[in-house]
């Protein structure tokens, strides 16, 4: 260790701390307490070295640099573009040109040597910066300084440095500096020298100790790739992702509740020859098509990031997600934790009042992507292929580029939305986007040849995790709900649900669990092929249909294991979402020309002449035509309830049209392990039929509750199709006849001390209809998610009102 004036130059990581963020920055301080606190507790992490803040006013001092950047900097205008690229480009190649003090070089090699020592060769490094006002509360912005990778040798090493003493005046963090006030020559860089990891022969990513979309706290998302992490944070490519849910993620539980296969087409490695340390390579099919991270990999990255999480919150006291880089090393599989920082975003965001962007009417769409965020923004396309052309953009346009780094960060300030060609969530232009409150599309693969300079288009972020770029200005507006200070009515308001990508985010909204998730949007969405295609492959007859099948469960030996998975893993999203509230499953409840329109389907599927009253339901589930079908859906959901450790899961049976097809249905369940009343499992039935009223003691004797389906049962009762223009007058939830079997149903389960609840519009739409169940004293009722704050501020009147009458 050398000292300028008494203070130190170089301080090894294990020797600082969060409290030296003045002293070594913000990266390095992190990776200084990690260092210190949580690798004796197994989380590995590369050793290294801090460069101090010291050591850059040494160099400024003893090259005259201090006096001569003031010199350039003083007629800056920086929001000039113009102005802003000629001064950082000339304070730059001053820096560069300027040589590093002999004691400054002689305390950083001397570490170097000492840290290379235990291998008995120079080491490969990365070599990174770490401003002292960077990674601050209310002050963070995404790479704002350089970092260099698979740096080898001393000369290498003070060159990367000097680089880096370079790379605090690129535009971008002089205008960060500008706009958050910091005087430029008040802030120092330190900079971060790390043992390097091998990832370039395997994988490397980005981890979040939250959802980075909704702000869901109760997840760990992993983005994973082959090769070093700059792909990912560059966009270069989609990544994999894997969602992990929090609360039972431990030895017993495999809490996978979401996974993602990413295009992965190119890795940056580490390049031997040559004056570029780092080259760009593709991946062969073969690895592109499988994910880079093994289950149990990606589970022992999230128990990391918990305990990552944790021990910052016991610090801070206070909930601190956070943002971690990961690297795995290709040499002895081990996974590394090379950076983390409090993430400060979404964790951030205002959920006293809740914030939804709607469109008025749709259009033709011209490109797709990931959403990033879930606002709405619209104006002109303007495409930019280079930063370098920056000076063009005018406020308000939508940005159109192939992807971003940190250069572009002065336009994308200024603009409507921001649409790319590549990247994923992780990416920087997502980063940015979030951080903004800009909507995103990123990875549409085709934007910048799609779009046209000034052609006007809306950029929606609001329809789940597909983002879309509409032609033209489509109007759209926004609702406000503050929901802070609600109180919770005596009737449980419950939510109807079918997206599990929409989960988390609807979690926000004030509500007592899920009384529908519907099993049919899992099927179409996440599995998308008949159950029976899929364990008879032999019979589908139709050439291109067993194509598209194979390139589906691609991967997959066992294609049942595939609708397994996939099922699991769209229920799983929404039990976790809500845990541990109830989240009632309906089983799957396609009629016959529904399910001929899963891929293959058309091959197992009868042609009925009213579907609507045929082989659906209960009547599927233990027919021999179809039970080993459904089979696969109680695997499914004992995955869930088992593996993932969801117990908050309820299963619900559909169309059960007597008690002895109940208790067959049952039968059929515990052959497959899911036995109603062993830990803890519920079954409950649809009410949907008049022989459920009819015979609702002997179903209440078979089940845990009732969820009246009021549509099919309005329908069944009135003999009316609802479908049906021409009877529409005739269908009405309020008749007499109907609302005498609700009343029925409601005293039943109240007798038989089963619980009962409705999951239809019709309370919400109907404010009489919301009080008669309110009166009658039914335990929940169900709504889509658009109405429930409506509907609850309702039932708390009626309530309320309800309390005085008596």
């Amino acid at each position: 260790m050398s000292a300028h004036s008494g203070q130190p130059l170089v301080i090894p990581f294990e020797r600082v701390g969060m409290d030296d963020v003045g002293l070594v920055g913000g990266k390095n301080a992190s990776l200084g307490e990690m260092v210190q606190h949580l690798v004796p507790k197994g989380i590995p992490i590369p050793p290294g070295f801090a460069v101090t803040s010291h050591a850059y006013w040494l160099f400024l001092d003893a090259t005259g640099l201090r006096e001569r950047i003031r010199e350039i900097l003083s007629d800056l205008q920086f929001r000039d573009l113009n102005n802003l690229a000629d001064h950082g480009r000339r304070v730059r190649e001053t820096i560069l040109k300027a040589e590093m003090p002999e004691e400054l070089q002689r305390a950083m090699l001397d570490a170097y040597h000492e840290l290379s020592a235990k291998g008995g060769k120079p080491l490969d490094v990365a070599v990174r910066s770490s401003a002292t006002a960077e990674d601050l509360p209310g002050a963070s912005f995404a790479g704002q300084q350089e970092s260099y990778l698979n740096i080898h040798g001393d000369a290498a090493l003070l060159d990367a440095a000097r680089k880096c003493y370079a790379s605090l005046f690129t535009d971008r963090a002089i205008v960060y500096r500008e706009e958050n006030h910091f005087d430029h020559l008040k802030v120092a860089l330190s900079i971060g020298v790390q043992q390097m990891v091998r990832s370039d022969l395997a994988c490397s990513g980005v981890m979040f100790t939250l959802d980075t979309e909704s702000g869901f706290r109760d997840v760990v998302l992993i983005n994973a790739s082959y090769g070093l992490g700059e792909s990912i944070v560059k966009g270069l490519v989609n990544p994999d992702q894997y969602f992990i849910f929090k609360p039972t993620l431990d030895r017993i539980h495999r809490p996978i509740v979401g996974q993602r296969l990413g295009n992965k087409e190119t890795k940056i490695v580490y390049q031997d020859k040559g004056q570029v340390p780092t080259t760009t390579i593709k991946v062969p099919a073969g690895d592109r098509q499988r994910f880079c991270l093994t289950d149990d990999e990606a589970l022992a990255l999230a128990r990391y990031g918990v305990e990552i999480e944790k021990y910052y919150s016991e610090r801070s006291g206070h909930a601190e997600p956070m943002d971690i880089e990961w690297a795995k090393d290709g040499n002895d599989g081990t996974l590394f934790i090379v950076q983390a920082r409090p993430e400060t975003v979404v964790a951030n965001r205002d959920r006293s009042v809740i914030e939804e962007y709607r469109l008025e009417k749709k259009g033709r769409i011209l490109v797709k992507g990931l959403s990033v965020g879930e606002r709405i923004g619209s104006g002109h396309v303007r495409v930019l292929r280079d930063a370098k052309n920056i000076s063009t953009f005018k406020d308000g346009e939508v940005l159109v580029a192939p992807m971003t780094d940190p250069d572009w960060v002065p336009v994308m300030k200024r603009a409507a939305a921001i649409v790319t060609d590549s990247g994923g969530r992780p990416c920087h232009a997502a980063i940015v986007s979030r951080e903004l409150g800009t909507p995103a599309v990123v990875g549409t693969g085709n934007a910048t040849t799609e779009l046209t300079d000034g052609q006007l288009v809306t950029v929606s972020c609001a329809e789940g995790e597909e983002g879309k770029v509409y032609e033209g200005a489509l109007p759209f507006h926004i609702d406000r709900t503050p929901v802070a200070h609600l109180e919770k009515p005596k009737t449980k308001i419950m939510m109807n649900l079918a997206d599990p990508d929409q989960a988390f985010d609807h979690s926000f909204i004030p509500n007592e669990g899920v009384g529908l998730a519907r099993l049919e949007f899992v099927f179409t969405n996440f599995v998308g092929i008949h159950p029976l295609a899929l364990l008879h492959p032999e019979r589908v007859r139709d050439a291109e249909t067993k194509k598209k099948i194979d390139q589906l469960t691609r991967g997959y030996r066992d294609r049942s294991a595939f609708m397994v998975d996939r099922l699991a893993e769209g229920v799983g999203r929404i039990a976790a979402a809500f845990y541990p509230k109830d989240v009632i499953v309906r089983a799957s409840d396609f009629k016959t020309n529904e399910y001929a329109g899963l891929l293959g389907g058309a091959d197992f599927e009868p042609t009925e002449a009213n579907p609507m009253i045929g082989w659906r339901g209960s009547s599927r589930y233990y027919d021999p035509k179809y039970e080993e079908a459904f089979l696969l859906e109680c695997r499914a959901f004992r995955k869930v309830r088992e593996e993932m450790g969801l117990t908050n899961l309820i299963v619900m049976i559909p169309f059960c049209r007597t008690p002895e097809e109940g208790k067959a249905v049952l039968d059929t369940m515990a052959k497959a392990g899911l036995v109603r009343g062993k830990d803890g499992l519920q079954v409950y039935v649809m009410v949907e039929i008049p022989s459920n009223v009819i015979l609702a003691e002997e179903f209440a004797a078979l089940f845990d509750g009732f969820s009246i389906g009021s549509n099919d049962l309005t329908q069944l009762i009135l003999g009316v199709d609802r479908d049906s223009e021409i009877v529409s007058r005739l269908y009405d939830e309020k008749n007499e006849a109907v609302l005498r079997a609700i009343r029925h149903v409601i005293r039943v389960g109240k007798e038989k001390n089963i619980k009962v609840g409705i999951c239809g519009q019709a309370p919400s739409d109907d404010p009489a209809f919301a009080e008669f169940l309110v009166r009658e004293g039914i335990d929940s009722i169900s709504l889509n998610p658009d109405t429930v704050f409506k509907t609850t501020l309702a039932v708390i009147k009626m309530e309320k009102r309800l309390r005085k009458k008596s």
